[in-house]
C-alpha cells in the first residue's frame, strides 16, 4: 500500500491525512503534543483553535463562506467538524471548540489507514514523501530543519504586513499616479489630503484601538518595523515627514504638492491588489477599516488583507512552492498550513486538503489538479506560488485574489453571486475530470 508522512496534526495537517487516507493512502501523522507543548496549544487535542472559534463568514457571497462550501464539495474534515459542532453566530460559522477539536481527534484515530504518532519530528526524512504542516509556532527542532532545506533567507518568523486593497474599490476621481520627483512610471497611486483631512485622520489613528497581544507574542515584531499608530504619536508631524512625504508628489490636478500624501504600491502582477506603503499597523481589524476609509480615495476601499502584527513562521513561497504547495527542488516534499503564507483557520485547512489530495493522486500515478484562481482554494495556492511584484506577506481569502470575472456588475452582492457560482461550476469540473 502507498505511504505518506504528514508532521503536524492542527488544522491543515489533519486536513492533508484525511485526504491521504481516503484515497487508500497510508498515513503516518506526527504531533508531538502533549510530549511537548506549545506556548498556545492548551490541550492534547488535533486542531486545537488557540484565538477565536469563529470561521467567519458562511455565505458563499464572501469569499470565506465560498471556500468552506469548495472545502465541503472535496469532502473535507474539517468542515465535517465545524458543521457538526457549530453554534449560533448569525452569518458566520462559530464552532464550540473543545467538540471542534475533539470530534476530528476521534475522527482521525479511528480511520484505519492514519496512525498517529505522539513524538516531536526534527528532521524532514527523504524515505517517504512528506507533507510539513507544524504551523506558525514550529519546534526549534522541526523549524532548523525547514531552514535548512529551503535554505535561511526564505524562512521568515515574524510577520508585519500593511494593509492590501483591492483596486476596483478605489475612488479614482481622488487619486492620482506618479513616483516621487517623477522617478519610474507613476508606479504609485497617490492619496493626497489637505491639512483639515490630515489632523482628522491624525486625531483618529493616534486614538483608536490597538490589538491584544497573544501571551505567546512578543515585542521583537515591533522591532525596525514601527506600527503606522504608535510613530503617529511621536508627534503631530512624524508620519507627514515619514510614510506620509509630499514632498516630490504633485498633483496633477493642482499643480502643487498636498500637505501629506498616502501611497499605495501594487501587490499582485495582474495589478488588482495595491499595499498601504508604510502602514504596517497593529490596529483592531474595525478599527483599520474605519480609520484608514478616512484617507481621500478609500472611503469605500475593500481591504483584500487588513495589517498584522504578530508572531508567524512562513516560507517565501513564490520562491519555493509550486500551486500544489509542493516543493519545487523536492517534489516529494510538500508545505500546508500557515507555513506557507495561507492566513486564516480555514485558508490554513484549505491549503492541507490540496496538498493532501494532489499528494495522493501523484502516489497513484496520476497528475495533480490546478484547481486555478477560478477557485478560492486555487486562488490561495496560485497568490502563495505566484511571482510577487513586491516582499511576500500572508493572505486571506478573498476575492481579491480570485480571477476577475471578465465582465463589469455594478452590484457588489451579485458580482460576488457570479464568481461563486462559476468558482463552484470550475470545482465540479475539476473534479469530474
Amino acid at each position: 500500500m502507498r505511504k505518506a508522512n504528514v508532521i503536524g496534526a492542527g488544522l491543515a495537517g489533519c486536513e492533508a491525512a484525511w485526504q491521504l487516507a481516503q484515497k487508500d493512502i497510508r498515513v503516518t501523522l506526527y504531533e508531538m503534543r502533549p510530549q511537548k507543548m506549545t506556548p498556545a496549544h492548551e490541550t492534547d487535542k488535533l486542531s486545537e483553535l488557540v484565538c477565536s472559534n469563529s470561521l467567519k463568514a458562511d455565505r458563499i457571497d464572501h469569499a470565506a463562506g465560498l471556500l468552506k462550501e469548495e472545502m465541503r464539495r472535496m469532502g473535507s474534515i474539517v468542515m465535517e467538524a465545524a458543521d457538526a459542532t457549530r453554534v449560533p453566530a448569525g452569518g458566520a460559522l462559530a464552532v464550540d471548540r473543545e467538540s471542534f477539536s475533539a470530534y476530528i481527534t476521534q475522527r482521525i484515530e479511528r480511520h484505519p489507514n492514519i496512525r498517529l504518532i505522539r513524538e516531536e519530528v526534527t528532521e524532514i526524512g527523504s524515505d517517504t514523501p512528506v507533507i510539513v504542516a507544524t504551523g506558525p509556532l514550529s519546534s526549534s527542532g522541526i523549524s532548523d530543519s525547514i531552514a535548512k532545506l529551503v535554505q535561511q533567507k526564505h524562512l521568515y518568523f515574524y510577520d508585519a504586513a500593511a494593509p492590501i486593497v483591492i483596486y476596483a474599490s478605489l475612488n479614482l476621481d481622488r487619486v492620482f499616479r506618479a513616483s516621487r520627483y517623477g522617478r519610474g512610471e507613476d508606479d504609485y497611486i497617490n492619496c493626497p489630503m489637505n491639512r483639515e483631512e490630515y489632523l482628522a485622520f491624525y486625531q483618529e489613528l493616534t486614538h483608536a484601538e490597538e490589538a491584544p497581544m497573544n501571551e505567546f507574542e512578543d515585542s521583537r515584531v515591533f522591532e525596525g518595523c514601527m506600527p503606522i499608530e504608535i510613530m503617529a504619536k511621536r508627534g503631530i508631524d512624524t508620519i507627514r515627514f515619514g510614510p506620509l512625504k509630499p514632498v516630490g508628489l504633485r498633483n496633477p490636478a493642482t499643480g502643487k504638492e498636498a500637505f501629506a500624501v498616502v501611497q499605495l504600491r501594487q501587490d499582485d502582477a495582474r495589478g488588482t491588489l495595491y499595499n498601504m506603503v508604510g502602514f504596517q499597523t497593529h490596529l483592531k481589524f474595525g478599527e483599520q477599516k474605519r480609520v484608514f476609509s478616512m484617507i481621500p480615495g478609500l472611503e469605500n476601499a475593500e481591504f483584500a488583507r487588513y495589517g498584522v502584527m504578530h508572531r508567524n513562521t512562513f516560507l517565501h513561497s513564490p520562491e519555493l512552492l509550486d500551486c500544489f504547495y509542493r516543493l519545487k527542488s523536492r517534489p516529494d516534499i510538500f508545505f500546508a498550513g500557515q507555513l506557507t503564507g495561507v492566513e486564516g483557520y480555514m485558508e490554513s485547512a484549505s491549503s492541507g486538503l490540496l496538498a493532501g489530495y494532489n499528494l495522493a493522486r501523484i502516489l497513484k500515478g496520476k497528475e495533480p489538479v490546478d484547481f486555478t484562481d477560478q477557485t478560492v482554494m486555487g486562488a490561495l495556492a496560485h497568490y502563495i506560488s505566484r511571482p510577487v511584484v513586491r516582499d511576500f506577506q500572508p493572505m486571506n481569502a478573498t476575492f481579491g485574489i480570485v480571477a476577475p470575472l471578465g465582465k463589469r456588475i455594478r452590484n457588489k452582492r451579485e458580482k460576488n453571486q457570479a464568481v461563486a457560482e462559476r468558482a463552484l461550476e470550475t470545482l465540479r469540473i475539476k473534479l469530474t475530470d
